[in-house]
């Protein structure tokens, strides 16, 4: 049986790789960082900035050769007004093997070359580093394009709904719940952000099962809403 609000299993939650891919394919814009130079890339067009560049593994020997280092920083925003809406950020590393124009252009064409270091994320939780053998056997996950507009329809439509999820929330919170919103959503369930007054803290609500397709999204939210109408665990915000 799964515990709503119980620490998240590795089952429950997006891998470092999965994560990485979801941040990067959401991603509005980016900081390019090479040779100690800056710039902001804005209006990116929605796909994975990793689609517009070939990464290729270090090779031995590679130091004897000059090639521009490429630092690629992205940040992940919540897109309900939580406290502290920086979610994660994302740096990935390496070296320029050809011009980066065409990236930095977004033009799509695919000639800009990257020998991949490590990608960083970077999260509450802590560091992790990912290889490049793992960041390409992952895939995004299917809710990350429509992640933003689903959480802000959910706080603006349905704030009732939002609270209902509350009976589902254990352990109970040892503070008042002053606020509570939902912060993230993946294909393995809604996190929801609760701020006391305090400090506050997430949990995650599980979906009955992984979603495969955004399609599935409305049945499973709606699972959620049906166990908490069914929980006789009231754990409402103060009037």
């Amino acid at each position: 049986m799964r515990l709503f609000g119980a620490p998240a299993t590795p089952a429950d939650r997006p891998t470092d790789a999965e994560r990485i891919r979801s941040i990067l394919t959401a991603a509005h814009s980016m900081t390019v960082v090479t040779d100690g130079l800056r710039s902001e890339v804005r209006h990116l067009d929605g796909s994975d900035p990793m689609g517009r560049l070939h990464l290729h593994p270090a090779e031995p020997g590679g130091d004897s050769e000059y090639r521009p280092s490429i630092r690629l920083e992205f940040t992940d925003i919540a897109p309900t007004p939580v406290r502290d809406r920086v979610r994660a950020r994302v740096t990935v590393l390496g070296r320029l093997l050809t011009p980066l124009s065409d990236l930095a252009e977004g033009s799509g064409a695919d000639s800009t070359c990257m020998e991949f270091d490590r990608a960083v994320l970077e999260t509450p939780e802590g560091l992790s580093h990912v290889g490049l053998e793992e960041l390409d056997a992952s895939c995004p996950d299917p809710l990350s394009p429509y992640e933003a507009g689903m959480l802000t329809h959910l706080l603006d439509d349905h704030h009732d709904l939002v609270t209902l999820l509350l009976r589902l929330v254990r352990p109970l919170p040892a503070a008042a719940v002053l606020r509570a919103l939902p912060v993230a959503m993946d294909r393995y369930g809604i996190t929801l952000r609760l701020e006391e007054r305090r400090g506050h803290r997430d949990v995650r609500l599980p979906f009955p099962s992984p979603l495969d397709d955004v399609e599935q999204a409305g049945t499973q939210i709606q699972a959620l809403f049906s166990a908490a109408r069914r929980s006789s665990h009231r754990n409402t915000l103060p009037a």
